[in-house]
């Protein structure tokens, strides 16, 4: 078996599908690609058992034949080659030969029969979705995810559809991020599925500012998207996620405006000296301005003003910076509002021109 192709052509979905294997694997053969080689054409598949994706590149090649070819070895032959190299493989018995110019790799292989393959269930609900949306609503909520939380609902982000809005929640039981939007498809269709963390990471990688539709499919335990030449397939979080809604703070007495670059950056330097543990830092809202201060075991201090539009009483309350950094970070206007009601009640931040996109994050005690 020949397969010709180069390196501009062939490098592009081999590091796609390379997101999904994992460097430790418990089986061998996960730490390999699947390669189904048929007219013309190649169709690489990555799996870690939880997360599968499959792509599509069109080579030379002289017949058909599947094999398997380790995942990370290939990615770092073809990256470490010249631009528009040449890449011939080929295959005989148990070994796959690569050659490239002057160059020669010899890789074992594993049998294409023993890959696992993820076989989702019949889908219950199918809807297609403009690929920039859905990337926004990743791109708009992934950081608030869990990372390894025992409450194992909390590792992934929700995605919901509903009476004509699809949104997408994440949570960590510290702060919540909440974006939404029109969609067609949610007029007839009512689902609420959990993505698993690592999948939507990659989604987010993987999805691009196109305005293509992709095709959404939903089974009892898996999500399947598909899009361009690319085939995504995720088993889904079986749990239930807390009730978002009455997180949100709904009857917030005050309100604070402030220029979203001027906080970022005032957040970013008294972060300098805050507790590297805990990221705390004091929030001291009077009449037209904001204090921040931040301390460290060090008995360090740090210390900014700026001018926002408030005019309630004085207000003390405490919050991690990183929270509100990765907030202001994903929020596209100028301007930013922050609702807040108390010292120990959470606080609403939303972009100042755009109700999609809520944001909720509790208060520290300092």
């Amino acid at each position: 078996m020949k397969i010709v192709t180069n390196k501009d052509t062939f490098l592009p979905p081999l590091q796609q599908v390379g997101g999904v294997v994992e460097r430790r694997q418990t089986l061998p053969i996960l730490a390999n690609i699947l390669v189904n080689a048929e007219k013309g054409q190649l169709t690489i598949t990555a799996t870690d058992l939880e997360v599968e994706m499959k792509t599509r590149v069109a080579v030379q090649c002289d017949g058909e034949m599947d094999f398997t070819l380790p995942a990370r070895k290939l990615i770092d032959i073809c990256r470490a080659l010249p631009d528009g190299a040449e890449i011939t493989i080929e295959v005989e018995g148990e070994k796959a030969k690569v050659l490239s110019g002057r160059s020669r790799f010899t890789l074992g292989i594993l049998p294409a029969q023993d890959y696992p393959v993820i076989e989702p269930m019949a889908s219950s609900h199918r809807f297609s979705i403009d690929e920039k949306l859905l990337k926004r609503l990743i791109d708009k909520t992934h950081f608030a995810m869990a990372q390894q939380d025992v409450r194992y609902y909390l590792n992934g982000m929700l995605l919901e559809l509903d009476d004509g809005r699809i949104r997408s929640v994440a949570t960590d039981g510290h702060r919540l991020a909440l974006s939404e939007a029109d969609c067609s498809a949610g007029s007839d269709v009512s689902v609420q599925v959990i993505i698993p963390r690592k999948a939507v990471l990659e989604l987010g990688r993987l999805l691009s500012e196109d305005e293509k539709e992709v095709a959404v499919d939903i089974s009892s335990n898996h999500i399947r998207i598909s899009f361009n030449d690319t085939v995504f397939t995720s088993k889904l979080i079986d749990g239930k996620f807390p009730d978002y809604q009455r997180v949100i703070p709904m009857d917030s007495s005050k309100r604070v405006v402030a220029d979203k670059e001027t906080l970022r950056q005032a957040l970013q330097r008294t972060s300098i000296l805050s507790n590297e543990k805990y990221r705390g830092i004091r929030f001291q809202f009077s009449r037209g301005m904001l204090e921040l201060l931040a301390h460290n075991p060090e008995q360090e201090e740090a210390q900014e003003e700026l001018e926002v539009d408030y005019d309630g009483e004085d207000l003390v309350i405490g919050f991690n910076v990183g929270y509100l950094l990765e907030v202001l970070n994903v929020i596209d206007s100028d301007r930013v509002r922050l609702s807040l009601s108390d010292p120990n009640s959470s606080c609403l931040i939303e972009d100042d021109s755009n109700a999609d996109s809520r944001y909720v994050i509790m208060p520290m005690r300092l």
